[in-house]
């Protein structure tokens, strides 16, 4: 007994504090409340060296109800209309990748870590992947792992607070296919989408329950078939454990992890903001799409991260989200041959 209450007492306690600091967050009415809230609770606790701890699958589970929610935006008339922005989000992805190699050049230059831990430190994809291209290739995984944990959580606190308090909202003229939970649907749905997700991870592919579930679920809405829509409080438990995987991060380690690695990457992360709202304000010009559903597709932030503020937001849903899956394809495609090729030119120290 007591070695079961020691297991999950801490699970219960940053659930409980996750909770909290969302319904606080959401009284407050801070951007998005249900994912911010216990990301910044559960993060500073873990700093300050409270022992909290996510669920298992928590991420996974985050994941799912995220990434099926963003499925049911792809009706006919949508899936038709993003074939014509295809050329910006190409576009758009190339520019990410060019983005991180550039950043990792600036890393180096300001930090002085090895070129190959500034090069996958920088790269805009998913943390997991990088620390696997990381590991392969000899560099730092636990600063690649810090670079990317402390991306994601300027990102994802800054780019929400400019657009809610710059009024920045409801300009979506997307709306999901099915808009009312049915249980018997619901349930098929969850069946269909979740073994979409095991499939995808069965073969090693990346970040299995956003796009599993999300091609799955759009799959079935651009064929009109409208199971059910995903319920609210669903929708806010899925952001609460992402909230809660990505503080758990976290610790205090992460304070010592080489104060100025993480302060130049601090600065990357800025400047990358900085010109990556410039690109998308230019493609908005070019496209006639607003420039906040462009802007925020362009943002060097996760999946889950900006599709959901996209969704709280409601800016531009399955743009966004479109911009962001086929973006972090590019990038886990390109971000081990780029390096290869670089690394002979921007570092030939390396090489020897």
């Amino acid at each position: 007994m007591s070695s079961f209450l020691s297991r999950w007492r801490p699970i219960a306690q940053t659930l409980l504090l996750a909770l909290a600091a969302a319904l606080l967050c959401e009284w407050l009415r801070t951007p998005l409340p249900w994912m911010i809230g216990p990301l910044l609770s559960v993060a500073s606790m873990r700093m300050a060296g409270a022992d909290l701890r996510a669920p298992a699958q928590a991420r996974n589970a985050g994941q799912w109800a995220i990434g099926t929610s963003l499925g049911l935006y792809f009706t006919p008339t949508v899936v038709a209309k993003l074939v014509d922005f295809l050329p910006y989000i190409i576009g758009s992805s190339l520019f990410a990748v060019a983005l991180g190699a550039a950043g990792a050049l600036l890393v180096r230059k300001t930090t002085g870590v090895a070129f190959k831990t500034a090069f996958f430190s920088t790269a805009i994809g998913g943390a997991s992947e990088m620390a696997n291209l990381a590991e392969r290739n000899g560099a730092r995984i636990d600063q690649v792992a810090a670079a990317h944990s402390l991306r994601v959580l300027l990102v994802v606190v800054l780019v929400p607070a400019l657009y809610q308090y710059n009024g920045i909202h409801g300009l979506d003229p997307y709306i999901p296919g099915p808009r009312t939970v049915d249980l018997p649907g619901l349930a098929l749905l969850i069946a269909i989408t979740v073994a979409a997700a095991l499939a995808m991870r069965r073969f090693n592919l990346p970040n299995p329950f956003v796009i599993g579930t999300l091609i799955a679920a759009a799959l079935l809405t651009a064929s009109g078939i409208e199971l059910s829509a995903i319920p609210v409080s669903m929708s806010h438990a899925g952001q609460l454990l992402i909230g809660v995987s990505l503080g758990v991060r976290f610790s205090r380690e992460f304070l010592h992890t080489a104060p100025r690695f993480l302060s130049g990457i601090a600065l990357y992360t800025l400047v990358a903001l900085l010109v990556s709202a410039l690109f998308g304000w230019s493609l908005a010009a070019l496209s006639g799409e607003h420039p906040a559903t462009m802007i925020l597709g362009t943002t060097p932030g996760g999946i889950a991260e900006m599709c959901i503020t996209a969704k709280v937001l409601e800016l531009g849903v399955p743009l966004v989200t479109a911009f962001h899956v086929i973006r972090m394809a590019f990038v886990v495609l390109c971000t081990g041959p780029l390096y290869h090729w670089l690394k002979y030119r921007a570092a030939p120290e390396e090489t020897e």
